[in-house]
């Protein structure tokens, strides 16, 4: 039933190694696959789990080895969400940063080719804050969960508002 210290500490081992390999899988595939799962994500997620599962484990399919490897998983979850929160460049190895998509009514395309966002999703991010055309847009922002946060000019601070007509100014005038 035991299938040994030796055992267990391999499968730890490997575990871990899978844990970090899919973690960096995950982080390079973007921030749209993360946030916006289609059943093409979630038949992916699923293999993958399949998968690796005799990865982590090898030969071994004990209850105690199933245990080890699940105990694994939840403690390297715990200590990458635990350093994330208290390293900020560590958090954005992990979680990425926002990519600005709208700015000052202009869509910026070569952040969008670089996320895989669509205007497609754009517009329909735009109809899911009633905004009727990104023209209206301030800021447009892919978020590192994939969803898009869009602001329109009114709902700028007044110092926000002054650094946009500036930008617009400087811009109409080079």
């Amino acid at each position: 039933m035991f299938p040994g210290t030796h055992v267990l500490l391999v499968i730890i081992l490997r575990t871990a190694i899978i844990y970090v390999v899919v973690l960096l899988g995950v982080r390079l595939s973007g921030k749209r696959e993360v946030g916006q799962m289609t059943p093409f994500d979630l038949v992916l997620l699923l293999l993958i789990s399949n998968s690796v599962q005799n990865a982590m484990t090898g030969p071994d399919n004990t209850v105690v080895g199933g245990i080890a490897a699940a105990i694994t998983l939840l403690v390297m979850n715990y200590v990458i969400a635990d350093v994330s929160g208290a390293n900020r460049r560590f958090r954005k190895l992990i979680q990425g940063q926002p990519s600005l998509l709208i700015h000052n009514g202009q869509v910026i395309a070569t952040h969008m080719a670089k996320e895989h966002v669509s205007m497609d999703e754009l517009e329909r991010a735009l109809r899911e804050h009633g905004i009727n055309s990104y023209r209206d847009v301030a800021l447009g922002v892919l978020e590192v969960d994939g969803s898009i946060s869009l602001l329109k000019y009114d709902e700028l601070s007044p110092a926000s508002q002054n650094h946009l007509v500036r930008h617009k100014y400087i811009q109409k005038h080079q």
